[in-house]
């Protein structure tokens, strides 16, 4: 599961879902009076991995916290179709008010759980790891890492802070990958560098220099285990790590090459939302 600084900026993001949906007030639900109690059952229309538990508790809470929700079950849990996840108890508007956002955050993150899940799944036994990227929808980055987590894959860096990835450009600004390799090591200090290569004789100068990851990027699968016999062979082994052109049908054989890591986009730009349903009981 991923660390709690993924959870640590639910209330605001939260905070800013309610204020776009809700505005001045929700109008539709004043026609409902003030004292009216109501329960709610939320269930999943599909098979899906849940994920966004805290997410759907913050809503309420923000909204009213005198509403009170049942878990039925937990961040990472496998359901079926039709299967219950939550209910609700509390007055009918706080109800109706918080419906909308709630669940956008929970279809959200259980499509992207459920995508990953599906993704570990095709290359269980391999040994390789599948890590996200910073493809993430504006404003849900450490939601959509959290929901990785849940789905069984694994986070790349959180952002621009927190390693190093150094590609093409970054090379042709700092002269060379040793020049950036080694600014970035004296700039960061146990920080982890990662050099985006493009060829072997790139792949040579970042082992070279001391990169603790090397990406290859677009490599084919002679490539691929070539290169990582050409790690083997140096003084100073890194990790590898493919990237580009990645789908189902390609993973589990990518995997076998023996990279130790895939990165994969369209776990968190692709994901499509799961379909849940509120209904008053």
């Amino acid at each position: 599961m991923a660390n709690t600084q993924l959870l640590s900026d639910i209330p605001a993001t939260v905070r800013h879902a309610l204020t776009e949906d809700i505005g001045d007030g929700d109008i539709t639900a004043r026609l409902i009076p003030a004292e009216q109690q109501a329960q709610a059952r939320v269930i999943c229309r599909q098979a899906a991995v849940i994920c966004g538990v805290e997410w759907v508790n913050e809503v309420f809470r923000q909204v009213d916290p005198s509403v009170k929700v049942k878990w039925l079950i937990s961040d990472g849990d496998h359901v079926s179709a039709n299967q219950p996840l939550f209910e609700l108890t509390g007055p009918a508007r706080a109800l109706l008010t918080g419906e909308r956002s709630a669940l956008n955050f929970l279809q959200t993150l259980s499509g992207t759980a459920t995508i990953s899940a599906h993704y570990a799944s095709l290359v269980e036994g391999t040994g390789v790891k599948l890590l996200d990227t910073r493809k993430t929808i504006p404003g849900l980055r450490n939601a959509q890492k959290y929901a990785v987590s849940c789905g069984d894959c694994y986070n790349h860096r959180i952002g621009l802070y927190d390693a190093f990835l150094i590609k093409e450009n970054h090379i042709m600004a700092c002269g060379s990958i040793a020049n950036a390799v080694a600014t970035a090591k004296q700039n960061e200090p146990g920080k982890p560098v990662e050099v985006e290569v493009e060829s072997f004789e790139e792949l040579q100068q970042a082992l070279d220099a001391g990169a603790d990851i090397v990406m290859l990027d677009n490599f084919d699968h002679a490539g691929l285990r070539q290169a990582v016999q050409k790690n083997k062979d140096h003084l100073s082994p890194a990790k590898l790590e493919a990237s580009g052109g990645i789908d189902a049908n390609t993973l589990r054989s990518i995997a076998e090459t023996g990279v130790d890591y895939i990165s994969i986009g369209l776990l968190t730009k692709d994901c499509q939302a799961v379909d849940l349903s509120m209904r008053f009981i």
